[in-house]
């Protein structure tokens, strides 16, 4: 993590806990990024002691034969028209890994439990949606039928997934929802885990800020 992630993880911890959030159970993906942001957010909470559950659902796109390329470099090999409608489209994926390049996932111990055909090679954000939502309906919304409040730690994309779902968006629009990062995000439910509200915790302005960065940086790109 960079500093200014560690402060972001810090800084949203604090918040929450002086928001009286007090977490049950959380939940996060199998990526680096996010387990640490998850372990920083709970010792600020004093709550590094609760369940936490993995889960490859709830990890990044996967970006295919664009995973650890640079902008610069992804232009040069594919042309940035392209690169643009790959990063930009709901339901067109990047070109695939081959099954024996070494950054397929299925060389990695974390998936070793996974069917071939479960492990992504290259994903849209539409693939994201499939794979996170049965997560959502089988794990997540049953533990929050117990649990008052729960806590996940994602990324950009699996959140947008969890977003689209649960507020029902168009692909048109949550491809123009952009999640700032750091800043809690709460859904609130009623009995029969229908939707009730959603909100940022902290600043409206600076929200704003940071959500207009997150969309000038997806342009960049």
């Amino acid at each position: 993590l960079s500093e200014k992630c560690v402060e972001e993880a810090i800084d949203a911890g604090k918040t929450m806990k002086e928001q009286g959030f007090d977490f049950k159970i959380a939940y996060t993906s199998y990526l680096d990024r996010a387990i640490k942001t998850l372990w920083i957010v709970l010792e600020e909470m004093d709550l590094m002691w609760i369940p936490v559950y993995n889960s490859w659902r709830l990890n990044e796109k996967h970006y295919g034969n664009l995973q650890g390329l640079n902008k610069t470099e992804m232009a040069e090999k594919y042309g940035d028209e392209q690169v643009l409608l790959w990063r930009r489209s709901f339901d067109i994926p990047p070109p695939p890994l081959s099954e024996d390049d070494d950054r397929n996932s299925k060389f990695d111990p974390r998936y070793r439990n996974l069917k071939d055909d479960e492990i992504p090679r290259t994903e849209s954000l539409k693939e994201v949606i499939d794979r996170m939502v049965p997560y959502w309906e089988n794990e997540i919304s049953k533990t929050l039928q117990q649990h008052k409040e729960i806590l996940v730690a994602a990324h950009g994309n699996s959140l947008r997934a969890v977003v689209k779902y649960l507020k029902n968006m168009t692909p048109e629009y949550i491809l123009k929802f952009n999640i700032p990062t750091g800043i809690p995000y709460v859904f609130e439910f009623d009995h029969d885990m229908n939707l009730v509200n959603d909100y940022f915790i902290g600043d409206e302005e600076v929200i704003k800020k940071l959500m207009e960065q997150v969309a000038n940086q997806a342009k960049r790109k």
